[in-house]
């Protein structure tokens, strides 16, 4: 299914806040090379960014003081690949429908979504989803998990919570309402590198 890590290629982390560390150990275990991306220059070292979990207005709050929104945006509007879960699914989107009027997103998958709509922190939840290209069914962890409210036209959806989609992509870029680095399976991960 999957070509295995791209060699000559590194995937950046955003290291800013949230759940970074489990996603590079998540992309090392395919045998990936990584980078924790804080500033520009870890950011022109790598060849695609992953937006962990975390809270998704604190992240916003760090890309402006760090400086570091408008150079991952020129990536983006390059097109860099992106992966983002839950924060980052947030992040990536076009719209946020119940977000602070101060929080900004790159707006690369034409999609809108609702923060926290699994509800709060004691309502987290973990089930097995079926997946678009998996084999057998994808252990996931919803954590104030967001939920995507619209889907552009050019958004694929791989997998579904009820009605509503919890992983989609759209050209090279893919968002997970769930944590897919919690755990030991790393198909989604590889999942990503095969759009690289």
């Amino acid at each position: 299914m999957t070509r295995g890590p791209q060699v000559g290629q590194t995937v950046g982390v955003l290291a800013l806040q949230g759940a970074f560390a489990a996603h590079q150990l998540a992309f090392e275990s395919l045998g990936q090379k990584t980078l924790q991306v804080r500033n520009e220059e870890d950011l022109a070292s790598v060849d695609a960014l992953v937006f962990p979990g975390g809270e998704s207005t604190a992240m916003s709050h760090l890309l402006r003081t760090s400086e570091m929104f408008e150079p991952i945006n020129s990536r983006l509007s390059e097109g860099m690949p992106a992966f983002g879960t839950c924060a980052g699914m947030i992040m990536l989107s076009t719209s946020v429908i119940d977000g602070r009027q101060d929080q900004r997103s790159f707006g690369v998958i034409d999609i809108d979504v609702r923060r926290n709509a699994y509800g709060r922190q004691v309502d987290s939840f973990e089930m097995d989803i079926d997946v678009d290209g998996l084999q057998s069914p994808f252990h996931a962890s919803f954590i104030r998990a967001p939920q995507v409210v619209r889907c552009g036209s050019g958004v694929s959806v791989l997998a579904n919570l009820a009605e509503s989609p919890i992983l989609v992509k759209q050209d090279s870029v893919m968002v997970a309402a769930f944590h897919p680095e919690l755990g030991v399976d790393n198909r989604i991960h590889a999942m990503f590198l095969e759009m690289l």
